[in-house]
């Protein structure tokens, strides 16, 4: 596992882990790497000196281990995109205007889920309005 220090083009800074290298420049490439504050997928790494724990071979994670892993997060995402979709309402578009008068009050308190700009969720944090992004996960059943 390697651990990288990313930041978005709106400057949040945030660390993400991935399996390897080769494995972020991919999720990377895919447009899979997100924000968790805005969402934007202008994402980038920041200088960071590298965390050396050892030099024996054995310090690491076998490459089975880190399968397992990648599936067991892999469908702990899932399984939180669908709680969502099964229990919140989605609202498309109008994600932000509902959170924001879900927030103040103008709304009905109810949970929702829907899209929105980066920019648009930026604004909501700004304001205090509580979201985060939605797990974005391939479906395993339509694998190539």
């Amino acid at each position: 596992m390697i651990r990288y220090a990313l930041v978005c083009d709106q400057d949040h800074g945030f660390e993400a882990w991935f399996a390897s290298s080769s494995d972020y420049d991919d999720q990377s490439a895919r447009g899979l790497v997100e924000c968790p504050f805005c969402a934007s997928r202008q994402v980038r790494k920041q200088i960071m000196a590298p965390a050396v724990t050892g030099t024996k071979k054995s310090d690491g994670l076998k490459p089975d281990a880190l399968k397992a892993m990648q599936t067991m997060m892999m469908q702990a995402a899932r399984e939180v995109r669908s709680h969502v979709e099964e229990n919140f309402e989605y609202v498309g578009d109008a994600f932000a205007r509902e959170a924001r008068d879900i927030h103040e009050g103008r709304s009905e308190q109810r949970e929702i889920y829907g899209e929105a700009t980066p920019n648009d969720i930026k604004k909501l944090k700004d304001d205090g309005v509580p979201c985060m992004p939605l797990p974005d996960v391939p479906d395993p059943s339509k694998a190539n």
